[in-house]
C-alpha cells in the first residue's frame, strides 16, 4: 500500500531535501507539500518531478500562522486521503533575528565556538509580533498551528489497525531556560524560537502519552546547524562568505555542522525508515555529519519531564478551545451582517 506523507513548510530547505530523499527511498509514495507560498510550492514541485517524473505530488495551501488556514487546509486534507501516515511538521519561522556581534567575534575564538554555533545560547535574540489571530507569531507558526492540524488531522492518524508518525523539526537552540510554563507564547522574552522549539520537544511527548494507544506515535528531530534561508537571515550574506571556511574547518571536531539541507534532512528521513517500536519518545533524533561530509543519526535524551509537557498540553487544548470559539463568532457576525444587508436592499 502506497504510504501518504505531508511536510510542512516543503519547498525549500531542510523540507525540500526531505521529500528528495523520501523519493529516492520510496518512488511511489504519495507526497503532499504544504506551503505557505504556492508559487513557491509549485517551483518545488517541478523541481522535484525533474528527478522523479513519475512521483505522486500534490500541493496544499497552508499557513500554520493562522488557524483558520490550518482548519482549512486540514478540511482539504481529510477530502482528499483517507489516511496520513506520516506527518512531517517542519515549518518554522525565526523572525527579525538580532546577533550579538561582539558576542559573535568573542566566541568565534574561543573555546565555545561550537556551542555559540549550535545553540546560539546568549547570542541570538528575536523581536516578536503578535498575528492576526492575537498570538505571538512564532508561539502560533512553529507550535500552535502544527498542534492545531494534528488535533484536526485525527481521523486519519489514527485508525484502527494502523499506525501514523508525527515528526516535528525542533533545534539544539530549545532549552529549559527559554521556556516558561507561565508565559508559553514568550510574550516576554526575547528568545521565542527557542521558547517554541522546547515547546514542541514537550508536546511530542504528551501527544505520546495521550495517541499512542490510538495508533499515532511522535518524534522530535535536530537538523544540526544547516544553512538555509532561516540561516542565512541572521547575519548579513557577506559574513557567511567570510566564515564559511572556517566552519567547514570547525566540522571535521564535531558531528553538529551538518551544513547542508541534505544532510540536515537526515534525521527525518531516518525516521522513515525506523521501525515503530524501536522510538524513543524522550530522544531527540540528531541530524550529525562527520568530517569528511558522511551523514548519520544519533538519539540523543531530551530535558523534558512528564509533568510540564502535560501541563503545556492542557494549556494549548483550552487555547484551541478559544481560537475555534473565536473563529465561530466571526463567523457568526459576517453571516448576520451579511442578513442584514440583503434585508435593507
Amino acid at each position: 500500500m502506497e504510504k501518504v506523507i505531508l511536510v510542512t513548510g516543503a519547498n525549500s530547505g531542510i523540507g525540500l531535501a526531505l521529500c528528495e530523499r523520501l523519493l529516492y527511498e520510496d518512488s511511489q509514495l504519495q507526497l503532499c507539500l504544504a506551503c505557505r507560498n504556492m508559487q513557491r510550492a509549485e517551483a518545488a514541485r517541478s523541481a522535484l518531478l525533474t528527478s522523479h517524473p513519475d512521483a505522486q505530488i500534490d500541493l496544499l495551501h497552508l499557513d500554520v500562522g493562522s488557524v483558520r488556514s490550518v482548519l482549512h487546509a486540514a478540511h482539504k486534507v481529510k477530502a482528499r486521503y483517507n489516511r496520513l501516515d506520516y506527518l512531517y511538521l517542519n515549518a518554522g519561522i525565526m523572525p527579525n533575528p538580532q546577533i550579538d556581534i561582539k558576542a559573535f567575534f568573542k566566541g568565534l575564538f574561543s573555546s565555545n565556538v561550537v556551542k555559540m554555533f549550535a545553540t546560539a545560547e546568549g547570542l541570538l535574540t528575536q523581536q516578536d509580533h503578535v498575528n492576526k489571530d492575537g498570538l505571538q507569531e512564532v508561539f502560533a507558526t512553529n507550535l500552535f498551528g502544527h498542534f492545531v492540524l494534528v488535533r484536526e488531522l485525527d481521523s486519519i492518524l489514527c485508525q484502527a489497525g494502523q499506525t501514523s508518525r508525527v515528526v516535528w523539526t525542533s533545534s539544539s537552540n530549545a532549552r529549559r531556560s527559554a521556556f516558561s510554563l507561565d508565559d508559553v507564547q514568550h510574550r516576554l522574552g526575547t528568545e521565542p524560537y527557542a521558547s517554541s522549539k522546547y515547546a514542541s520537544d514537550l508536546i511530542s511527548l504528551a501527544l505520546n502519552r495521550h495517541k499512542n494507544s490510538q495508533g499515532l506515535y511522535s518524534s522530535v528531530i535536530c537538523p544540526g546547524l544547516v544553512m538555509t534561508n532561516l540561516t542565512y537571515g541572521i547575519l548579513p550574506s557577506f559574513f557567511w562568505t567570510l566564515i564559511m571556511p572556517i566552519m567547514y574547518l570547525i566540522r571535521i571536531f564535531t558531528n553538529t555542522f551538518t551544513l547542508t539541507p541534505h544532510n540536515g534532512a537526515g534525521a527525518l528521513h531516518s525516521l522513515f525508515l525506523k521501525k515503530t517500536e524501536s522510538l524513543d519518545p524522550k530522544a531527540k533524533y540528531h541530524s550529525l555529519t562527520s568530517g569528511m561530509g558522511s551523514n548519520y543519526t544519533q538519539p540523543r535524551q531530551m530535558d523534558i519531564d512528564d509533568d510540564m509537557s502535560e501541563a503545556l498540553y492542557v494549556k494549548l487544548l483550552e487555547m484551541e478551545k478559544s481560537a475555534r470559539k473565536r473563529l465561530k463568532e466571526e463567523d457568526d457576525n459576517k453571516q448576520a451582517y451579511k442578513k442584514y444587508l440583503n434585508q435593507t436592499e
